[in-house]
């Protein structure tokens, strides 16, 4: 069996067990028939790779498959790791599915095409995650869309943040003490100093963000209830690729569906709303409802 094929088998294995336990059989069956292993020439699975691959599965992932073996003799998974750490594991498999794809169809790539619009900065990522781990003091250059400045900053790296395929920097800012984001793409002449800042940061950011649409600032603001309706097609595209993971269906007829969000309404989610257009209309709260009348009327202006 191919040695570079492993992940791609720990992903396929963890597929197929997310949706019922399997005997080796079942799962054998199921990994042959794969278009992954007929793409790549393998016609045999051992019970003894299948033994190999959740083991190594259980020490990549925190992922436990275990047997029943008194019973009906089938596989399935025992234990999972922390909610936050599965959906990195997730993250994680779905990078590895699609780069397995890609390999395979490289000399095919008449047949995927990528957006032409790419995010910059990920060749920061590494360093960043660094002085993050290692608490390094780090400087870069950083570009402000509203002033069309670069100004040089000193900052505590605290966290990488993605939201709508853009990543961000989330840090203590040395000047004014204040926690900003800072989006990669804006950022220059990164560098991570060999200084160390003192590890009294007591933010938990998966908390800090849970109620968030994006990286704007959250301090000044509650998180509320919002109720948008949509038409049905819009509807079935925003339940198909949630909004946000508080996003729920309250309400259903013929020509449109209501969801519910807990959230902040930051400029963010207001944006997202607006791109929506005549599809989609906010219930509540006011708050919100008048901000979208604002910028509807001042986009207005633009044509008169």
């Amino acid at each position: 069996m191919k040695k570079d094929f492993y992940l791609m088998r720990y992903a396929l294995i963890i597929r197929r067990l997310e949706k019922s336990p399997a005997t080796y059989k079942q799962l054998k069956s199921y990994l042959l028939n794969s278009f992954e292993f007929q793409d790549a020439g393998i016609k045999e699975y051992s019970i003894r790779t299948l033994q190999r691959d959740l083991s190594e599965i259980d020490k990549l992932f925190g992922l436990t498959v275990s047997n029943r073996r008194n019973g009906d003799n089938c596989y399935y998974i025992e234990s999972r790791p922390e909610m936050e750490i599965d959906e990195y594991n997730q993250k994680l498999l779905e990078t590895y599915q699609m780069g397995n794809a890609l390999n395979a169809s490289y000399s095919h790539s008449d047949a995927i095409f990528f957006d032409n619009r790419k995010p910059g900065g990920l060749n920061h990522i590494y360093n960043l995650f660094f002085a993050i781990r290692n608490r390094r003091i780090s400087k870069f250059h950083y570009y402000n869309y509203q002033t069309r400045k670069i100004t040089p900053r000193k900052v505590h790296p605290l966290a990488l943040k993605e939201s709508r395929d853009r990543w961000y920097l989330i840090a203590m800012d040395g000047k004014d003490k204040k926690l900003k984001s800072f989006g990669l793409d804006r950022i220059s002449n990164l560098s991570v100093t060999e200084a160390m800042y003192a590890n009294d940061y007591d933010y938990n950011f998966r908390e800090y963000f849970k109620n968030a649409f994006g990286v704007m600032k959250l301090d000044d603001q509650s998180p509320k209830k919002i109720v948008i309706e949509c038409s049905r097609q819009q509807g079935e595209y925003i339940i198909g690729f949630p909004l946000h993971h508080s996003q729920k269906v309250v309400g259903e007829i013929d020509k449109s569906i209501v969801f519910e969000f807990f959230l902040h309404p930051t400029y963010d989610f207001l944006q997202e709303i607006l791109s929506y257009g005549k599809e989609v209309k906010v219930i509540e709260p006011q708050s919100l409802i008048n901000e979208i009348k604002v910028h509807l009327m001042e986009s207005m202006k633009n044509y008169f």
